[in-house]
């Protein structure tokens, strides 16, 4: 029924995570009627997100980038981090959540999800390999598992208490000051900092 480019927008909406073809079809038909300098803003802070981001080679998260920066991110980077603790989280917005307490000041590594039901593709879309060469090349001391409180993310941190158990390096968890079922984005900073500080 609808024209080709909204048929095809739509299905490229669908592609966002929690998003079905009818809020899809929404987000469409809002573009449809902005105004065309509105329109061109999104089109080149689109163009801009790919081309002036960089992807942290150590812990996955994403900073500002140009030729004259590094490859690492600015805590990366930060002579005054402490290397000996890395901080593994499943995804961007949980290292924000954490950075926001002020309290932690390790180094982190984003995972990039969970390990769902311990399947197969679960497991392998994870950055397991990459984490286990951190591991081997830097002097890591205590891996704290920083996954959020959902049966996703106890199930993961589980899997990884089970690979890493033979490593020399201690793992800890978070503190229970989060509760069952939540995320780390959507806690306040005094819980995250209570849990932080009560890892085991």
């Amino acid at each position: 029924m609808y024209p080709q480019p909204i048929k095809k927008l739509i299905e490229l909406f669908s592609k966002f995570p929690t998003v079905g073809p009818r809020s899809a079809g929404r987000f469409v038909f809002y573009l449809l009627n902005l105004p065309k300098e509105e329109t061109e803003e999104l089109v080149a802070s689109i163009k801009n997100l790919k081309e002036q981001t960089g992807i942290c080679k150590f812990c996955f998260n994403p900073f500002d980038s140009s030729p004259s920066t590094s490859e690492l991110c600015t805590i990366c980077r930060n002579p005054i981090r402490d290397k000996s603790i890395l901080c593994v989280v499943e995804k961007e917005s949980d290292l924000e959540a954490i950075e926001k307490t002020k309290t932690y000041r390790g180094l982190y590594f984003i995972l990039g999800g969970t390990a769902g039901q311990l399947k197969k593709k679960d497991i392998e879309s994870l950055r397991i390999k990459d984490l286990q060469e951190r591991l081997k090349i830097n002097s890591i001391q205590e891996i704290i598992l920083a996954t959020n409180l959902t049966t996703e993310g106890e199930t993961t941190a589980l899997y990884l208490e089970r690979l890493l158990k033979e490593t020399p390096v201690k793992i800890t968890r978070l503190g229970r000051g989060l509760p069952i079922g939540s995320e780390l984005e959507y806690a306040d900073e005094e819980t995250l900092r209570q849990a932080l500080e009560g890892r085991r």
